[in-house]
This record gives structure tokens, C-alpha cells and sequence, in this order.
């Protein structure tokens, strides 16, 4: 099983990114996807999920109508478009598959904001 995050880097406050996951060894359109991610000295936390059928989707309120998350599932990548991006979004970003008992995660990818 592999989860592979990339997409992340340094971008200036008010710009965007894109993080791309791309999984491996499972069956991904089983599975929710999520994205979490973890600053410096804080714990990690659900950024956004979305429903293994691509239906249902949370996102943290730190990030509504700012990031949006999205799956492909003949590719088997998940997406986060992060948008209007400000110092407070700073962390690693996590990509995680969950299902029935099985919770995958990536390496994470950093994504500073930053002048």
C-alpha cells in the first residue's frame, strides 16, 4: 500500500496549491479519503474528507469555501485545491484512506505560506 502526496512548496499568502495523492495497493474507490494536516507543535487535524462514492464531503471550518477536495478514481488520486492561502495553513498535509477497519497514510508534503 502506498499513499503519495506531492504538490506542496513554498507559495505566498493569498496564492494557491494543488496536493495530489496518488494510491497504490488497495482498492481506492473503496475508501474515503481524507487530507489532515499538522503544524509545528500542534496536533494533526482533519483538513477535508470526502465519501468513498465521491458524495458526501466535510471540510474543517478553518478551510470552507477556501480548499476544495476531489477524487479520480479511474487514476486513483485524490485532490486538494487550496485556495486564498494565508500563514495559518502552513503545515505537513497528510493524504489517508480509511475503510472497514483500514486506515492508510502518506508521508506528507510541506506547504508553507509565507512573504
Amino acid at each position: 500500500v502506498q499513499l503519495v502526496e506531492s504538490g506542496g512548496g513554498l507559495v505566498q499568502p493569498g496564492g494557491s496549491l494543488r496536493l495530489s495523492c496518488a494510491a497504490s495497493g488497495f482498492t481506492f474507490r473503496w475508501y474515503a479519503m481524507s487530507w489532515y494536516r499538522q503544524a509545528p507543535e500542534k496536533e494533526r487535524e482533519l483538513v477535508a474528507r470526502l465519501s468513498s462514492g465521491g458524495d458526501i464531503v466535510h471540510y474543517a471550518d478553518s478551510v470552507e469555501g477556501r480548499f476544495t477536495i476531489s477524487r479520480d478514481n479511474a487514476k486513483n488520486t485524490v485532490y486538494l485545491q487550496m485556495n486564498s492561502l494565508g500563514p495559518e495553513d502552513t503545515a505537513v498535509y497528510y493524504c489517508n484512506a480509511k475503510s472497514s477497519g483500514y486506515d492508510y497514510w502518506g508521508q506528507g508534503t510541506q506547504v508553507t505560506v509565507s512573504s
